[in-house]
């Protein structure tokens, strides 16, 4: 199984009955032409989002590939009209995995140069060969749909090595993508370029643009402000200086999970894909890599 595929499908496979739930896909305004788009009554993917200006619209990532149909009809409702862009935020299928379907109907995708490397090698995440990124960009693009402003940014070596953020400055809003899972332990993709060095810069970046009032869409989690992804990113910060203490007395990765240095976070931020051994781990390879 190559890299892409083993990593999709570690990231859906506990959900996989998500694919038989009742999931249905509801968007919220919350700024004038920004919707935050969130699947409930199931996992049907990141947190998405739509840019609907007065004469185009554009949409940030796509959920999972089963779910695209149901997402599609949504999103069109939801605005009117069809969705003429595609942002990706970075490769995994439950962020890209509507892009196939989307292009069929006639949806132009945009992603970093990485993500159309990675699936050119394994398309599955993008829901097959016809998800591939049309149009590709390197440090990042910004999108002008009429009264709304969007500034993609790429962030090396965070979540991927594809990572992208966006920024609507008029509007003081940031989609992070998977670079922010809120009030929920990260999952760093070390084996798709992922570095905890690159997450911790990254989510830097996005708290340099951001101010008290703006409105922070995390990949994961609930709508949040610059307060709320501050907490997060204090949390990694501490968990990295914490195991790197473990690794600096010589501890093997066992013994630094058996150690327990997450511990205080545990609660707050354990979820069903990441909890604090999963995070402990993640920190501990990335620390030691090339070791």
């Amino acid at each position: 199984m190559k890299p892409a595929t083993a990593t999709l499908f570690l990231l859906l496979a506990p959900l996989a009955l998500a694919q038989d739930a009742e999931i249905t896909f509801k968007s919220t305004e919350i700024s004038s032409g920004i919707y935050m788009v969130e699947a409930e009554g199931g996992f049907g993917g990141g947190n998405m989002a739509i840019l609907a200006g007065d004469k185009h619209v554009a949409m940030i990532d796509d959920g999972l590939p089963p779910l695209a149909p149901k997402l599609l009809d949504h999103v069109t409702e939801t605005v009117g009209r069809p969705i003429e862009f595609m942002v990706n935020t970075h490769v995994h299928g439950d962020h890209a995995g509507g892009n196939a379907h989307f292009a069929e109907s006639g949806t132009v995708v945009f992603a970093h140069d990485n993500i159309r490397k990675r699936l050119l090698a394994d398309s599955t995440g993008a829901g097959g060969p016809g998800g591939l990124p049309v149009v590709t960009f390197g440090d990042g693009v910004t999108f002008h749909l009429d009264n709304v402003e969007a500034r993609v940014i790429h962030v090396p070596t965070a979540h991927t090595d594809g990572d992208a953020f966006i920024y609507f400055p008029k509007a003081n809003v940031i989609h992070t993508g998977d670079v922010l899972f809120h009030a929920l332990f990260p999952y760093i993709d070390l084996t798709s370029g992922g570095t905890v060095d690159g997450y911790i810069a990254a989510q830097k970046a996005i708290l340099d643009l951001a101010d008290d009032d703006t409105k922070i869409i995390p990949g994961h989690g609930a709508l949040t402000n610059k307060a709320g992804m501050q907490a997060d990113h204090a949390m990694l910060v501490a968990g990295q200086v914490a195991v790197k203490a473990l690794v600096d007395q010589g501890m093997s990765e066992d013994e630094a999970v058996a150690a327990n240095p997450l511990a205080e976070y545990a609660d707050d931020f354990n979820w069903g894909f990441i909890d604090a051994e999963r995070m402990t781990r993640t920190i501990y390879k990335d620390l030691t890599a090339g070791n």
